[in-house]
This record gives structure tokens, sequence and C-alpha cells, in this order.
């Protein structure tokens, strides 16, 4: 059974990503370019969530464990004034990142602390933080590329993480399916696959087998399972790109019922 990152390789990551992030800003041909999958918003709109964001993770793993973040985080980030030339927003996104890195860097991976996934299956800690941080990195990444005309695939290490991170810390609940229940798998090219399963009892993911090439009918089939790259998948999840871009087997339909599904935690 393949290990989740560890902590080191999730600082790196972000770091990787986030550089990769200032350079496809760097190359867009204007912060005022329109970002496709972030309808509304231009590139500098999402300069200003990524490196906000940033800022604001950095202060809720510094406060340690908590019923909510610190006040003065959400005051920072709604007040947030970032300046508009080029390389001055980009000199203020580094350190953003670098503000985040080096608070989890000092909390280390188990420090406790808020986070908006306290029913999900992934830890309140800063070493969950970070994890999803990776992610949310490396798909705006994606957007601020595709702002710039050059969209890349999620680097394999970062989707393959990324699947399991999605259907942990976001489909993963104890709200009740309102549905009959089923489960939807998700194969990767690359090797691993995950059910999550819903039912009366909320929505949660195991790691499963991969698919084996058999014949006849498989009595513990999912009504859906998505089949794709690693990237692909994590994209599909972060409604990037379309299940068309994908090959589907079962049911679809079911995958827009899970899609329109908002439980209450």
């Amino acid at each position: 059974m393949e290990k989740n990152l560890e902590f080191p390789d999730l600082l790196r990551l972000i770091d990787e990503r986030s550089t990769a992030f200032r350079a496809a800003v760097a190359a867009a041909p204007g912060l005022d370019a329109q970002v496709p999958t972030c309808p509304g918003w231009t590139l500098f709109d999402l300069v200003k969530h990524l490196g906000g964001g940033d800022r604001f993770w950095a202060a809720i793993v510094g406060a340690g464990p908590a019923d909510a973040p610190p006040a003065e985080a959400a005051a920072a980030r709604a007040a947030l004034e970032l300046p508009r030339e080029r390389e001055a927003l980009l000199t203020w996104l580094a350190a953003s990142t670098q503000l985040l890195l080096s608070a989890l860097r000092e909390a280390g991976p188990e420090s406790g602390c808020w986070t908006w996934w306290p029913a999900s299956q992934s830890p309140q800690t800063s070493g969950g933080i970070a994890r999803h941080r990776v992610q949310e990195t490396a798909v705006h990444t994606y957007d601020a590329q595709l702002a710039g005309g050059a969209p890349q695939q999620l680097p394999v290490e970062v989707a393959l993480d990324g699947v399991e991170e999605f259907l942990f810390t976001v489909c993963a609940t104890q709200s009740a399916w309102p549905h009959k229940p089923t489960a939807f798998d998700f194969h990767t090219a690359e090797g691993r696959s995950w059910r999550l399963t819903v039912d009366g009892d909320g929505a949660r993911s195991t790691r499963i087998p991969a698919p084996a090439a058999t014949t006849g009918e498989d009595p513990d089939a999912a009504g859906a399972s998505v089949h794709g790259t690693a990237s692909e998948v994590v994209l599909y999840l972060y409604d990037r790109i379309k299940a068309e871009s994908l090959r589907v087997d079962g049911d679809a339909g079911l995958l827009d019922l899970l899609r329109a599904w908002e439980p209450e935690g």
C-alpha cells in the first residue's frame, strides 16, 4: 500500500508549485487576463486569492488549536491591498508563500489547528493544511497557465496525492446521502484507485486495488467509475475539466448527483 507524502515532501511541493504559479503569472500577457476556469476572475484576482490564502493559513497554523480562524487573520485577508505592478506583485506572492512555509516548518506536521473540514477524513493539523495547500496551489497553477494559454498537466506526484486528498477532505461527510446508496470508483492510469461510498451514514473513501482485466459482471461494481490520468482525475474533481474528458463506466448521471450534493457537514 502506497504511503502518503511525508511532511517535507509537502513543503517542497508547495514551494515548487508556487514557483510554477509565479512563472505562469510572469509569462501571461497581462494581469487583466481572464481565468477561464474561475469565471469572472482576472489573473490579478487569482494572485490575490492564492497569496492571501497563503498568509491566512500561515496565521491559522501559527495560532495553534482553535475553534475558529484568528479574527485578525480574516480581517487582514478581507483588507488586502496588493501592488498592481507585476514585479512587485510577484515579490509579494513569493513572500506570502514563504510565510506559509515558515509557519508550517515551525509547527511541524502534528500541530493541531482550525480547519474547515472537521467532519472529514483529513486531520485538523498543520500537516493536513500542508497537504491541502499543495493541491490548492497546484490547481491554481493550472488556472494561471490556462489564463496564459499554456496549461500543463499536474505533476504525477502531486496529482496522485491530490485524488485522495480531495476525496478525504472535500467529499467526506457524516451527512446522509439523499439518494439510493452507491459507490464511485476513481482509477488512475498510474495504478492507484479509490472508492467513495455514499449512503445514509454519509460519504467516506478508501483505497482499493487497481482494476484487473476481467470478463463478466462484477457484483461489487461501483455505480459509476472514472478512469483517467491522476492529473485528469484531480482536474475533474476540482471542476476544471468535464467528465467527457475521461472514461466513465456505469451510470454517469450519478456523477451529476454527486456534484450537485451539498451536505451540511
